[in-house]
């Protein structure tokens, strides 16, 4: 059973959602998006959802096989459309606003199939919760138009993950998911070779057991390993430590670290300055 409020934003989802018809869903496979996939597939019935996956060199290859495994545990068909922000100049150069490009292109994209298909509705998974965080990309969900219904119902993460559990989705204690380029310091250039190198270190982490998880790469030599703070001593394992070093070692990492202060989402928004980060939400705003 639900409590009473999270009943009350639940209902209001299903009401928002009901009085869309038919819609077109960024889906990534993460909590957020496969929530809102699931009630909209619930709400509206499946031949009227088109659940579309973006694929990149920033969007990992174990993500994707994750996405079309829960797709298919929902009962949802997807489309895929391929993006191509790491071709767009502003994306590679990598500045805080990195996010509002890559945001751009996946709704561009997304515009395209709901036009094809006479459909008035684009979803993403923002939720109540991301209003206080940094997120450029959510200038270009006004630009576009852009629906976001667990928002707008007021759900947060918690709540989302309360109905996950509810529903029994997978994705209910799923860690947060971000892109791989959020794996490196803004101003460092983003190009497909160093995403591949971290898709393979972070992939080769997932296979020893290691969930939450990020690689992040600085200074074009060096790995900074981020993992869940009770993981952290795992890592000291003498052979599980020389084998990271050496695949590190393989992937073009010179130096490799562990950051002791454990995994956080958005840890390289740790130099911006308040100054910094308000410019860009102003500029949103706008």
């Amino acid at each position: 059973m639900l409590s009473i409020g999270l009943q009350e934003e639940f209902d209001a989802l299903q009401r928002i959602i009901a009085e869309m018809g038919r819609v077109v869903i960024g889906f990534s496979g993460g909590v957020d998006s496969t929530l809102l996939l699931k009630v909209c597939v619930e709400t509206l019935g499946s031949g009227n959802v088109f659940a579309v996956i973006g694929r990149s060199d920033t969007y990992p290859e174990r993500e994707y096989a994750e996405a079309q495994r829960i797709a298919t545990e929902i009962g949802a068909a997807i489309t895929e459309v391929e993006t191509k922000e790491t071709d767009v100049l502003k994306f590679k150069e990598n500045p805080p606003d990195r996010c509002y490009f890559c945001k751009t292109e996946l709704f561009s994209e997304l515009q395209a199939i709901a036009d094809s298909h006479h459909i008035e509705w684009i979803l993403d998974g923002t939720h109540a919760d991301d209003t206080g965080d940094f997120r450029p990309g959510m200038r270009a969900v006004r630009e576009r138009g852009v629906r976001s219904p667990l928002l707008e119902s007021g759900l947060g993460k918690s709540g989302i993950r309360a109905l996950s559990r509810y529903f029994g989705l997978s994705t209910a204690e799923k860690p947060s998911f971000a892109c791989l380029s959020s794996r490196f310091p803004y101003g460092m250039e983003i190009d497909k070779e160093r995403l591949r190198a971290i898709d393979e270190a972070e992939n080769f982490l997932y296979d020893y057991g290691f969930r939450a998880v990020r690689v992040r790469h600085h200074d074009k030599q060096t790995a900074r390993i981020e993992v869940g703070q009770n993981d952290i001593a795992k890592l000291m394992d003498t052979e599980l430590r020389i084998a990271i070093v050496q695949k590190m070692h393989t992937l073009g990492f010179t130096y490799i670290t562990l950051d002791l202060e454990g995994f956080r989402s958005g840890s390289m928004n740790a130099v911006l300055s308040i100054e910094v980060k308000k410019s860009y939400m102003d500029d949103a705003a706008e």
